[in-house]
């Protein structure tokens, strides 16, 4: 069935046709004055008719008008509509949705009903004020607590998004629990407003923000303010850990680093978490039984740099590099200066802690060297001599193409002779193979 809205307007353009339903697109409205609208009325409507397997189109005549049509399905023995199935990567995109509770703070009643909208449509429970006063009222009336505070910075009456989120906070502030989480969105570049919002640690979005940056942020805080507070509850029921081997995790993405943390910890860790190397080496007590968790690339100081300084410094502590990118040439500075393993961004968590548990027996069993390494010339005993030479050329950085000219064989060869040696090592990665390469001759910690 199809539902069609006709209208005798102005039309549309041709050429405009693909872009109407673009984010804050407005033909007539290039200077977007907010009095006539948004432009995400459209935008929303596509989304929303993906989510439900519902086609939205449309079609127009300059000067005659415009019709906007929506096809839906019918099930021939009740009459009810229905709702396609919707592709994979929607189906995996909706398992991996999080709901929670949103408290949306906006004056502008058109603004604050596209957010309402959106939020919902994404699986939230959304409740809206227009002022700092009536989302006090509001928390009060209801005897609610949110999960999540969407303000807009420039709110009317006495309070701005700021004050209004230092109010609620006061309010719904409780000792066992973190605070709630705060978005601030705000069109105000000025340093003041920007250091006020950086110093209560809330997070800001520039408006206008976009629909798809505005969920994607909501998640992803709710998910980080979910990971805190399961985090608290654990440590109110564990017993003390200070005894325990120490996992210093140093990372300067704070949601990851948060991730990493409430892993270890649901895993029974003590863990210390750092921004950056320099945070670390400030607070590090050489000595220190445990393990270093660090991230390659970090802004300052790198992660092989801080390693590299620990060793000749004398301090023996073992770590696992992370990285978002396959570098062979960093995986092996990084082992040879000091790292048990090198293991790839996304990390799972049963990888994780595998490489963890490893790093922290050798902190305190230094036997466990020895079978390693014989475990790794015995893998690498295996391999043919002509797969020895490729590997050792492989792990030196070279491209297959050189490797085929400077043996006299083809490219495809070296290729097979590639995946052979990853089977026979059972290595997953150039990192993992690295690894089993420094152990087998030596020059690994581990």
């Amino acid at each position: 069935m199809t539902i069609e809205i006709f209208d005798t307007g102005i039309g549309i353009p041709e050429a405009a046709l693909g872009s109407i339903f673009n984010e804050y697109e407005q033909l007539d409205n290039p200077r977007h004055d907010t009095n006539r609208g948004l432009g995400l009325g459209l935008s929303i409507v596509q989304r929303l008719g993906a989510m439900l397997g519902h086609r939205v189109r449309v079609c127009s005549k300059e000067g005659r008008g415009s019709v906007f049509s929506v096809e839906v399905g019918l099930d021939s023995s009740t009459g009810q509509v229905t709702l396609a199935t919707p592709p994979t990567s929607f189906a995996e995109k909706s398992l991996s949705r999080k709901t929670g509770t949103v408290l949306v703070i906006e004056d502008d009643a058109d603004e604050r009903d596209l957010i309402e909208i959106m939020l919902n449509a994404e699986g939230y429970l959304t409740y809206t004020a227009a002022d700092g006063d009536s989302a006090l009222a509001l928390i009060k009336r209801l005897k609610i607590r949110p999960d999540l505070i969407l303000s807009d910075f420039n709110l009317t009456n006495h309070m701005n998004g700021l004050e209004t989120a230092k109010r609620l906070h006061q309010v719904l502030h409780t000792p066992l629990r973190p605070a709630v989480p705060v978005i601030i969105m705000t069109a105000d570049m000025s340093s003041a407003t920007q250091a006020g919002i950086a110093e209560q640690q809330f997070v800001r979005l520039i408006k206008p923000v976009k629909p798809a940056l505005l969920t994607q942020t909501v998640q992803r805080v709710l998910v980080n303010s979910l990971l805190k507070s399961k985090e608290v509850a654990l440590a109110a029921r564990l017993p003390d850990n200070t005894t325990k081997p120490t996992v210093f995790v140093v990372d300067d993405d704070n949601v990851f680093r948060d991730s990493i943390k409430s892993m270890l910890i649901h895993d029974g860790r003590r863990v210390v978490d750092f921004a950056s190397c320099e945070d670390f080496l400030d607070d590090y007590v050489p000595g220190t039984e445990g393990c270093l968790l660090i991230d390659a690339y970090l802004p300052g100081m790198k992660g092989v740099e801080l390693l590299q300084r620990l060793a000749e410094a004398g301090h023996h502590l073992p770590a696992v590099m992370i990285t978002g990118n396959t570098d062979v040439a960093t995986a092996v500075l990084a082992m040879k200066a000091g790292a048990t393993d090198f293991i790839e961004k996304p990390v799972s968590s049963q990888d994780l802690l595998l490489s963890v548990e490893r790093a922290l027996e050798v902190s305190h069993d230094e036997s466990r060297r020895g079978a390693w390494q014989q475990n790794a010339v015995s893998v690498l005993g295996a391999l043919t001599i002509r797969q020895k030479q490729i590997m050792e050329r492989v792990l030196a950085g070279d491209p297959s193409k050189n490797i085929a000219a400077d043996l006299g064989i083809s490219q495809r060869t070296v290729e097979n002779h590639r995946n052979a040696i990853m089977k026979k090592t059972k290595s997953k990665s150039l990192p993992a193979l690295a690894r089993l390469a420094l152990a087998a001759s030596g020059t690994e910690p581990a």
